[in-house]
Parts: C-alpha cells; structure tokens; sequence
C-alpha cells in the first residue's frame, strides 16, 4: 500500500475509474462521464475529485461537492474502492486526503449519505471508525424499505 498516491482525477483516468465503479456495484460506471463532467471541463471548480493510484492503475476515487447556501459544509457523494483492495485502507487514505484538502479551504462540515440496507452495515462501520457521526435517518427514502443514513464531521 506505501505505491499509493491521491491527486485529483483526470480525463485519462475514467476508464479505470469506471471499472472500479462496475467492481463495486454502486451504480453503472458509464454515468461517471456524465457526473465529471462538470469539473473536469472546469464548469464545477469547486467540486473535489480524487483518485487513489498504484501506476496506472485507479484503486479508489471520491467526489465532494459544497452545500449550497451554507458556511463551509461540504457532502461527500461518492467513494468507491475497487473490490480486490477493499478493506485495505485505501477509503480510508482517500477520505482523510478530502478531509485535510476541506480544511485548507476552510471547510468546516462534512456530510456523508448512504443507505440504510444491512448490504450497507460495512459501509456504515468504516464512517464510524473514521469519527463520523450518524446524525438522521430518514425512513424509506431511497425506496421501500431502504433508509437513508447520514453521517456528519466536524473538520479541524
């Protein structure tokens, strides 16, 4: 894991991203065209996308975005790791690498939405382990039966 390095996503990178995105089953990795989009043509320079690199290849990505109409809040909408590196701390790198890249720019608040679905209980653990606090749970809000969780940080 000491071959890893995070800097900002590129264009060149989303075919391996992709992957990543399809390994872990979160949603179709060709909506992440769509979803860059934004940022890597410089038309959302505020978003945050990072990757986490061995070579060429894209082990793990985030995408953070700020919350409109509040004082340095911040929702983390996407981390993903591919599944063959899971559970060996590469989220983890990546969201401490977001969460000091916010504080340098005077981010304050950090959200982090996700399921509720006991497909999700490992998820949830790692935001819990990384001193996230779950602050609401919305009933039913994805979908019948399928709870929203919300995770919140407060940076230093």
């Amino acid at each position: 894991m000491n071959n890893i390095t995070i800097r900002q996503l590129t264009a060149g990178d989303l075919t391996s991203a992709k992957d990543v995105i399809d390994t872990t089953g979160l949603f179709p990795g060709e909506m992440l065209d769509e979803m860059a989009a934004p940022f890597l043509t410089g038309i959302a320079p505020d978003d945050l996308w990072f990757v986490a690199m061995d070579a060429e290849v894209v082990l793990g990505l985030v995408y953070c975005t700020p919350e409109r109409m509040t004082d340095g809040t911040w929702n983390l909408l996407l981390i993903a790791v591919r599944e063959s590196q899971q559970g060996q701390g590469v989220g983890s790198r990546l969201t401490r690498h977001l969460e000091q890249t916010l504080s340098q720019r005077n981010g304050r608040v950090l959200i982090v939405e996700t399921s509720g679905l006991p497909d999700f209980d490992r998820t949830r653990a790692v935001y819990k382990t990384l001193d996230y606090v779950e602050v609401a749970r919305i009933p039913e809000f994805y979908a019948a039966g399928e709870d929203k969780v919300v995770f919140w940080k407060l940076l230093h």
